[in-house]
């Protein structure tokens, strides 16, 4: 059987949040479509939706309505227990942020997710090896997030997320903290990714970081006001 060309399909996706008595509509009924390998930028304003939405598409979050297909698996139907599942094992995330483990290793912090997928320690430790050296730290294995650049540990995080393989990687302005040179640096592990065949969904407010995906969606006021493809 033929494998679906499109692994992202997301039908009027619509998260209201309420404050008091107050309704606060951030996504007003997305469609979008993502197909396998595409590397897709998602930018705007701050306060257009961005996170919000990737974090729909994650299954970070649960749209207040709408439809979510990820890789043929209807999310509507998963619970709680089996939309954690379809995270850990389908999924990576890449955050501003790192969310790396601070009393931990390099090698240890990739090597968390693996093993609760059940993976042997000295498996998990050798397929997390393997992918700290995609990202060029294959000689920073043993070092605690502390002892690691910003840049370092962004990498690291980029890492933690495709050890497994993942279907998809969700990345939610990933360069956010970086300087420039750090910043180009990590673009250029998530563009060697995208060559090997990784579909890429990544949140960004750097147009120049934005321009070197396949396409280009910008949202505003919680709808798509654009998508542009990359010129060949």
């Amino acid at each position: 059987m033929k494998t679906s060309q499109i692994i992202i399909q997301a039908e009027k996706i619509v998260r209201t949040f309420h404050d008091g008595t107050r309704e606060q509509s951030v996504l007003k009924g997305i469609d979008l479509t993502v197909e396998r390998g595409e590397f897709l930028a998602i930018v705007g304003r701050s306060g257009a939706g961005k996170s919000t939405f990737l974090y729909q598409l994650g299954l970070l979050d649960t749209p207040t309505s709408g439809r979510l297909v990820l890789d043929g698996k209807e999310t509507s139907h998963l619970n709680e227990t089996e939309k954690s599942q379809f995270r850990l094992f389908e999924l990576g995330y890449v955050f501003q942020d790192y969310a790396l483990l601070p009393e931990l290793t390099a090698l240890e912090n990739v090597a968390v997710p693996l093993i609760m997928q059940g993976h042997a320690i000295k498996d998990a430790y050798k397929k997390s090896a393997v992918a700290l050296g995609r990202v060029g730290l294959g000689q920073r294995l043993d070092h605690i997030p502390a002892k690691l650049s910003g840049g370092e540990q962004q990498r690291v995080s980029i890492a933690r997320a495709v050890a497994h393989d993942p279907k998809i990687i969700f990345a939610d302005e990933p360069t956010a903290n970086l300087d420039s040179e750090t910043s180009e640096a990590v673009m250029d592990v998530f563009l060697d990714l995208h060559r090997e065949g990784q579909t890429i969904v990544m949140v960004t407010h750097e147009d120049e970081y934005a321009s070197l995906a396949d396409r280009v969606i910008t949202l505003s006021d919680g709808t798509v006001k654009s998508s542009t493809h990359k010129k060949s």
